[in-house]
């Protein structure tokens, strides 16, 4: 019999933004309930959570280890199908391995742990365990981003060239790990976030961007960071130089001293025919620039016919007609509705579709961390460029 997907938390209580985000993407279309969790270390904080929430008493735990091992030994009709892990990086590997080993599926916050090794480690479960984890690298979520994902891998651009995407913020322009922001301590402390702050938190994002819509692998990079908030330990903008695979060249900037910019993420991409253009500030629109065509402007949500047909991985992620924005949310609401589907499916034993499949998966949690390593190792070499080592 078909239900919803039961989903267990730990972190997200209600002092945590990404925790709500996490819950109103998971019950957006109605496949996924919550039933436990260990909501913060704060046990006053992680009751009131409960509460608000209506998890049930005896289904809030202490920690994720009492959670986990409680849950599994319910009845399978009761238990929690799959752990959703919304805590600081540091924070991430440890919950993620035990509710695999202990047989639920796992969805997790990027970036997925704090060093390479950890990534290698939890692929390593997921391969051995066959549970499925899902990475929400929100941007690949959109629409838009499907659809141009498409059209590169139709060959509609020929041959990539040159690939430029940037991730500029400004909320980290101040101190602000020492003047009360609890986000931005935990982010700027090296025990808790990991070897950059910048590229961990906001260069995983663009880089997992520049290769899902390309569809190539970055195989070498030339990175230079820097601290330009003074007293601040971690690195708060950066820009990186980068080869893929097929021999095109690329420029991935991310910054989170642009005093100004909200969430200005941006992609262009290029091949021996034309281009594309993306942008998170106006993520319903995909503009195509050819060498003889006029510009052109895909829209979501729009009927066009053929050849300017629609692929169906934008489709099947496409909510509502065309003229009505759809944003963040709803880009994270196709990451938990693809993956519960994909969980939904194995648990009915049938094989999922090609669009249900297409989620973040511990294989771009990997190179995300990959990425983040070799960065910060050319970084501080003095070669002009860092063999991209996975």
């Amino acid at each position: 019999m078909k239900r919803k997907l039961r989903m267990g938390m730990v972190g997200g209580g209600k002092d945590a933004f990404i925790g709500a985000v996490h819950r109103i993407a998971a019950f957006m279309d109605g496949k996924i309930e919550l039933v436990c969790g260990a909501f913060s270390i704060d046990p006053e904080i992680s009751r009131q959570s409960a509460e608000e929430l209506f998890v049930a008493s005896d289904r809030l735990y202490a920690n994720y280890e009492e959670m986990i091992l409680r849950e599994s030994q319910l009845p399978e009709g009761e238990r929690m199908d799959f752990l959703t892990v919304v805590t600081p990086n540091f924070l991430h590997f440890a919950p993620a391995k035990m509710a695999l080993e202990h047989g639920f599926d796992v969805v997790i916050e990027k970036p997925m742990t704090v060093t390479l090794d950890e990534a290698k480690e939890l692929k390593a479960v997921v391969e051995k365990t066959g549970r499925t984890l899902c990475l929400t690298h929100t941007y690949s979520g959109y629409p838009m981003v499907k659809q141009a994902k498409a059209m590169v891998n139709e060959g509609h651009f020929g041959k990539i060239r040159k690939i430029v995407v940037e991730y500029p913020q400004g909320w980290l322009s101040r101190l602000s790990e020492r003047e009360g922001n609890a986000g931005a301590a935990w982010r700027a402390d090296p025990k808790k976030s990991g070897l950059s702050l910048v590229m961990g938190d906001i260069g995983t994002h663009a880089a997992h961007l520049a290769e899902y819509v390309s569809g190539l692998k970055i195989t070498e990079l030339c990175a230079d960071l820097s601290t330009l908030v003074e007293g601040r330990v971690l690195d708060d903008d950066g820009s990186v130089l980068l080869r893929f695979d097929n021999g095109a060249k690329g420029v991935l900037m991310a910054s989170q001293i642009s005093a100004g910019e909200e969430n200005a993420v941006r992609i262009r991409i290029y091949g021996e025919k034309g281009g594309l253009e993306w942008a998170n500030e106006d993520p319903n629109n995909l503009i195509i620039k050819m060498l003889d065509q006029p510009r052109q402007l895909y829209r979501t949500g729009n009927a066009y016919a053929a050849p300017f047909t629609l692929s169906s991985f934008t489709t099947h992620n496409t909510r509502i007609p065309a003229g009505h924005p759809e944003g963040l949310l709803e880009a994270f609401a196709n990451i938990y509705r693809n993956f519960a589907a994909t969980t939904s499916a194995r648990r009915e034993g049938r094989t999922p579709s090609l669009e249900e499949l297409d989620f973040p998966t511990v294989d771009d949690g990997v190179r995300g961390m990959a990425f983040v390593q070799n960065v910060v190792a050319s970084n501080a070499s003095n070669e002009k460029w860092t063999r991209f080592e996975v």
